[in-house]
């Protein structure tokens, strides 16, 4: 069972009536200690429901998130996570620039070995636009290079 010390960093989780923010903010980011740092092992995150806005627009856009990470010592509490994710509701940016934001944030909240981020968003237009953002420390360059050739030479089907 988790320790108060080690809970003490997640307010989110249990706090009674959730507030949702207006606009995205990474101050909404929780974490707690990993208790297995000494394993490389893969938590994935799924996010069917994702909407931000068009930032020309103001149109909604709808995707689905999915962040996968290998944790170093501290990992995302979920529903800090949630709030945060849902913050993008009211924000105006491309798919491309709030791939690469999701996983800025993470990396500064957690310093995670590896960490991809990919988004597959509803065709506004006919065209589907699926970015794709990861980033490896050192242990793991190999990682990120067999990650991106990966998913250069997938079929988007």
């Amino acid at each position: 069972m988790r320790t108060d010390k080690e809970l003490e960093g997640v307010t989110l989780l249990g706090a009674g009536a959730t507030q949702y923010p207006t606009d995205y903010s990474a101050s909404l980011l929780e974490w707690f200690p990993n208790k297995h740092p000494e394993n490389d092992y893969l938590v994935s995150l799924d996010c069917p429901e994702f909407t931000s806005l068009c930032p020309k627009t103001g149109q909604p856009d709808f995707g689905h998130i999915v962040i996968n990470y290998i944790p170093g010592e501290k990992m995302v509490e979920s529903k800090s996570l949630k709030l945060y994710l849902f913050g993008f509701r009211n924000h105006g940016d491309f798919h491309e620039d709030c791939i690469n934001i999701i996983m800025k944030d993470l990396i500064a909240l957690m310093q995670p070995r590896y960490i991809e981020v990919v988004g597959l968003f509803t065709p506004r237009g006919g065209i589907s636009i699926r970015p794709y953002a990861n980033w490896a420390d050192a242990g793991h360059q190999d990682l990120l290079q067999a990650r991106i050739a990966a998913r250069m030479s997938q079929s988007f089907v």
